[in-house]
């Protein structure tokens, strides 16, 4: 019986600094999901088409309340 003593390893959600097209946030939540970036960016601009604009608000936030990547 062998005990192991690793810790596994969690996700944490980011901005990405390197898969950015405005300020990484779509390239941090697809690193965090396991998504193609491209997936969430066409996900983002449908909901805000969808939603009349609602989702510019939680974007914005988003920028602000996700850290950078090494931040």
């Amino acid at each position: 019986m062998t005990n192991s003593t690793e810790i596994p390893q969690t996700k944490k959600l980011h901005r990405s600094r390197t898969d950015r097209m405005l300020t990484g946030v779509c390239g941090g939540w697809a690193d965090y999901l396991g998504v193609d970036p491209a997936m969430v960016r066409i996900a983002t601009v449908a909901a805000t088409v969808l939603s009349a604009g609602v989702m510019i608000p939680v974007y914005v936030a988003a920028v602000f309340l996700t850290p950078e990547t090494g931040a």
